[in-house]
């Protein structure tokens, strides 16, 4: 057994654990994980470091999620797009590949709380054959996400099966893998998966910290072996109330993870999945952080402002308004300081 599964092993799972830990209402947590799991592994509730803090929040249990009736199962139409078991196509041009339902913890925000850590279900063969199957026969399809859960929980031969497989498929150019591991168990990121990343790559990895306190010795080292190996990383980090939604906590982990070789790539508003509504932060509040950042800090911090829109609408960018009225071939523009500039169009 490996470090990363030893540590997966001694979850905590129920609220008897969490109380030799922590003092809880053990009732309280009992009620939510009747309805959504909780898990939550050694490393990353070790980096709690009081009650209610950033870490705490994103992982331990909290009434809210089952007083609060607000709220869809699946708001994004996720199994609406979903051709066959496995695969979500909601963009011509790429697809979604769900290999588990697992994770190596459970988020207490996720956007898939309907599905993810409920009972384990991973891809069978089957189930993999039709999706490389289907992937193979739609040609317009350039890049596969690998996502779950997280396809990390996977053994490395698992993870090498599939993007083996993907790289035998001639017009698919981009392999990404969703993956939470980075922040949350570092330690999967081990020089064997690596090696296997340089094997098939180039590999886009998209991992998801939250807040600077994530930032550790262990996961720089984590990182480090991925660059190392010629992975591109960028963060999709989700805007939560309690945790980040303070323009100088943002600033910190963007900062933080730039220096990791981490590049912000999205910011997202908190999608309306229920169970989550008491992490919603408003749109207005949100362009507020990010004029607080543009300008303030480097463009290599700033990520887009994503909010992914219900019925299937789409991931849409969010963006504040700079310009501030056309006057013929000149436009008026407030700069990151609110100061007004004039500008000459050339066309």
């Amino acid at each position: 057994m490996e470090k990363w599964q030893e540590i997966i092993s001694k979850s905590i799972t129920d609220s008897n654990a969490l109380s030799k830990i922590f003092k809880i209402d053990k009732k309280k947590i009992d009620k939510v994980i009747g309805k959504y799991p909780m898990k939550i592994n050694l490393y990353y509730l070790g980096l709690i470091k009081k009650r209610n803090d950033p870490i705490w929040r994103q992982c331990v249990p909290d009434e809210q999620e089952i007083r609060l009736g607000i709220g869809k199962k699946d708001p994004l139409l996720e199994e609406k797009y979903s051709p066959i078991k496995g695969l979500i196509h909601r963009y011509r041009n790429r697809v979604l590949l769900l290999t588990s339902n697992v994770c190596a913890g459970n988020c207490r925000f996720c956007t898939r709380k309907r599905k993810v850590g409920i009972e384990y279900a991973a891809l069978q063969e089957r189930d993999r054959i039709r999706a490389f199957r289907y992937v193979k026969k739609h040609r317009g399809i350039r890049d596969v996400i690998i996502s779950g859960g997280d396809p990390l929980l996977l053994s490395d031969e698992k993870i090498e099966y599939y993007l083996e497989n993907l790289r035998r498929i001639k017009h698919v150019q981009i392999i990404r893998i969703d993956s939470r591991t980075l922040c949350t168990l570092p330690q999967r990121i081990t020089p064997n998966l690596c090696w296997i990343f340089k094997k098939y790559g180039p590999i886009y990895f998209n991992t998801h910290f939250n807040h600077v306190q994530e930032i550790t010795k262990e996961s720089r080292r984590a990182a480090s072996l991925l660059a190392d190996s010629g992975v591109v990383i960028g963060n999709q980090a989700v805007l939560l109330r309690g945790i980040n939604d303070d323009v100088d906590a943002l600033k910190q982990l963007f900062e933080g993870l730039l220096s990791m070789r981490i590049r912000p790539y999205y910011l997202y508003i908190p999608d309306a999945v229920q169970g989550t509504y008491h992490f919603r932060v408003s749109i207005a509040k949100a362009l507020k952080f990010m004029r607080g950042l543009i300008g303030y800090t480097s463009g290599l911090a700033i990520p887009h402002l994503i909010v992914d829109l219900k019925h299937g609408g789409g991931k849409t960018p969010v963006l504040p308004k700079y310009i501030v009225r056309h006057e013929g071939r000149r436009y008026v523009f407030r700069n990151f300081e609110g100061k007004k500039f004039y500008y000459a169009d050339i066309y």
